[in-house]
């Protein structure tokens, strides 16, 4: 019997190594509400996959899909303020 072992020690090895930086944080913080609206149209999207669209969910998920643009119009406004000199957007 030939035995099976797992790499997982040799992938985790540099985990202490691999922690991601104060920038990367700031990026996936900065990012979040783009990210929770977009689980929000995709819970209301599978909310109709076993049933007939009716008014209601069309709604919800038209309402979903305007707060992730919204979401993502937000985020590239502050990246774009950051970016210019002066704090002119």
């Amino acid at each position: 019997m030939k035995h099976i072992v797992t790499v997982q020690d040799a992938v985790t090895a540099f985990a202490d190594f691999m922690e991601p930086t104060s920038a990367e944080l700031d990026a996936i913080e900065l990012e979040s509400p783009v990210v929770a609206a977009e689980v929000d149209l995709l819970d209301a999207q599978i909310k109709t996959l076993d049933r007939p669209l009716n008014e209601v969910d069309a709604r919800r998920i038209r309402r979903a899909r305007n707060r992730v643009l919204a979401a993502r119009r937000d985020l590239v406004n502050r990246t774009a303020g950051a970016l210019l000199p002066g704090g002119a957007a």
